[in-house]
């Protein structure tokens, strides 16, 4: 498996799909399942904490000097 850290967004979601796809099949034994199910909670935290960086750089961009917007509406909802 390819390090959590060192994954993208995309690639994130794509394995956490992939995840959710096998569970789904219940192909998997008990084992496997809970594996997989501890390794989808990883993937979910990890493409939370993208976004959330993400959305903090956009606001920053946003924003000008004292936190003042620029013109532009801060994202939300991420």
């Amino acid at each position: 498996m390819t390090e959590l850290a060192a994954m993208s967004f995309e690639d994130a979601m794509a394995a956490l799909e992939k995840v959710v796809r096998d569970l789904e099949q219940g192909n998997v034994s008990l084992d496997q399942s809970i594996s997989l199910y501890e390794r989808g909670a990883a993937l979910k935290a990890h493409c939370e904490a993208l976004l959330k960086a993400a959305e903090e750089r956009v606001e920053k961009i946003t924003l000008g000097e004292g936190g003042v917007p620029t013109g532009s509406t801060p994202v939300t909802g991420l």
